[in-house]
């Protein structure tokens, strides 16, 4: 998959349930934490310097608060209309059903860890999005929007953005989870993808949790 211009992959700040340790996941409105809109200014900062001021630019972000709260920080060091972004709710983060605004620890005495330490991913809760259904909705975003002429910017999540650049890097489905999952990278970091490659511009100071 090719692209006439760069895409600019963000992962939002940090959130209010991030730092109180509860799942997410597709959550629409949970919004960021003091430290997140430190992580959003440092991005904006990043992005700013590497692209200067008005850059021509498309805006993207997920439906959720956290991801359109992150994009009108960084909008605004880039001098850009917060207004002109576009949604998809085919960025979202995994959908966690059932244990979705459940503390980590609270599932966790039920079922047992439910993070896997070595590839840092979510397990996918019962009747909740496993990583096959990931890769098809943002595989789908990507196959109506890639060919746009020009760059891209958009703000996703920690899971749904790991997806999304293992589809564009071309990487192999990763074991037991039937998708390409590049590896993470944390709240507040910025990644650059141009034919296939990718080069880390900003490493966040934000968790791994989803």
């Amino acid at each position: 998959m090719t692209s006439p211009g760069r895409l600019y992959i963000a992962r939002h700040g940090e959130t209010v349930f991030n730092a109180a340790g509860r799942l997410q996941g597709d959550h629409l409105h949970t919004p960021l934490s003091r430290a997140g809109f430190a992580q959003a200014e440092a991005m904006g900062e990043v992005l700013a310097g590497q692209l200067g001021q008005r850059p021509e630019i498309a805006l993207w972000a997920s439906e959720t608060g956290r991801a359109l709260q992150t994009l009108a920080v960084i909008a605004e060091h880039l001098g850009l209309d917060w207004h002109a972004a576009r949604r998809d709710p085919r960025l979202s983060e995994i959908g966690m059903g059932s244990w979705g605004g459940r503390y980590y620890s609270d599932v966790a005495e039920e079922v047992g860890s439910i993070v896997d330490m070595e590839t840092r991913l979510l397990k996918p809760a019962p009747d909740g999005e496993d990583y096959a259904a990931i890769a098809d909705r943002v595989t789908g975003w990507w196959d109506e929007h890639g060919d746009t002429p020009g760059d891209k910017l958009v703000i996703m999540h920690g899971i749904s953005s790991r997806v999304l650049r293992g589809v564009l890097l071309g990487l192999d489905p990763l074991p037991g989870y039937g998708a390409p999952v590049a590896p993470g990278l944390p709240q507040g970091s910025v990644a650059m993808i141009e034919d296939r490659c990718e080069q880390i511009l900003f490493t966040g100071a934000g968790g791994e949790r989803a």
